[in-house]
C-alpha cells in the first residue's frame, strides 16, 4: 500500500493497518466495522471525508450514489462505530461538509428514497448532501452530550481531489486550476481533529481553523432530527 509505505519512511515506527470500505456499499460499511470493532477497544478520531458530485448511478442498496457516499455510508459507518468512540477519553468525529450547504433553501427528502433507475445528480443535490452532513453532525452532538465525544463539521475550501472525478474530464480539469491542494484542504479536518478542547465546540462548523456560521436550516434540531429517523429508515 503506498500510502502506509510513504508513511513508514517517515515514522519508521508508526503502527499502521490498513482497513478496506466502500461507505455506497452498506455491506462493505458493515464488514469494516465489524473489522475494526473486533480488532480495536477504542477510537480517538473519525474523519467523514469520502465524497462524490456530479454522479449519474445507483449504489447496490438501489441509492443515488451521491447521496450513499456523502451521508448515508458515514452516517451507518459513524453510528456502529460509536461503542469505540464513547470507549475512547477524547474522540472526535469530523464530518467533512461543505459551503454548498448555504445554497439550500429548503431540504428535499427524497435524495435517502430508494430508486429504480439512476439520474444524474446535479449541484443541489451535492449541496443537499453537504447540507445533511452538518444536519448530522448537530444531532450527533445533540445525542453526545456530556460524554467524551466531540462531534464537528467542516468546509475544508474548494479541493482539486478526486471528488469531482464525474465531472466530464474538461470541465473537471478546468475548475481543479482554481481549487486549493488535498494538502491545503486537510488543514481545517486536522485542526478539528486535534486541537484541545475548548477551541473545538461539538456541533459546530468550521472553516479555515475557526467556527463560522452555517446553514439557517442546520439550526432548527427537528431538520437535525428527521434526517436522522430518515437516515435509520434507510440504511435499515
Amino acid at each position: 500500500m503506498p500510502v502506509l509505505e510513504a508513511i513508514r519512511q517517515r515514522y519508521p515506527d508508526a503502527d499502521l493497518s490498513f482497513l478496506e470500505i466502500d461507505v455506497s456499499d452498506f455491506g462493505s460499511v458493515r464488514r469494516a466495522a465489524d473489522r475494526f470493532l473486533s480488532e480495536h477497544a477504542a477510537l480517538d478520531v473519525l474523519v467523514n471525508n469520502a465524497g462524490v458530485a456530479g454522479t449519474s448511478g445507483l449504489s447496490k442498496d438501489g441509492f443515488d450514489l451521491t447521496y450513499a457516499t456523502n451521508h448515508l455510508g458515514p452516517f451507518l459507518l459513524t453510528n456502529l462505530l460509536l461503542p469505540r468512540l464513547r470507549a475512547s477519553p477524547s474522540a472526535r468525529i469530523v464530518n467533512v461538509s461543505s459551503v454548498a450547504q448555504m445554497n439550500i433553501k429548503s431540504i428535499d427528502w427524497s435524495g435517502l428514497e430508494r430508486r429504480s433507475s439512476p439520474k444524474r445528480s446535479g449541484f443541489r443535490d451535492y449541496s443537499m448532501t453537504k447540507l445533511m452532513n452538518m444536519l448530522h453532525c448537530r444531532e450527533l452532538a445533540r445525542r453526545l452530550e456530556g460524554t467524551s465525544v466531540v462531534a464537528c463539521a467542516v468546509h475544508p475550501g474548494v479541493v482539486a481531489s478526486q471528488i469531482w472525478r464525474a465531472v466530464p474530464r474538461p470541465l473537471g480539469w478546468l475548475i481543479k486550476l482554481f481549487m486549493l491542494s488535498n494538502e491545503q484542504g486537510a488543514e481545517t479536518p486536522l485542526f478539528c481533529a486535534t486541537s484541545e478542547e475548548p477551541a473545538i465546540v461539538s456541533g459546530g462548523y468550521y472553516h479555515r481553523c475557526r467556527e463560522v456560521s452555517a446553514n439557517p436550516l442546520a439550526d432548527d434540531p427537528a431538520n437535525a432530527l428527521e434526517l436522522w429517523r430518515r437516515s435509520e429508515a434507510a440504511v435499515k
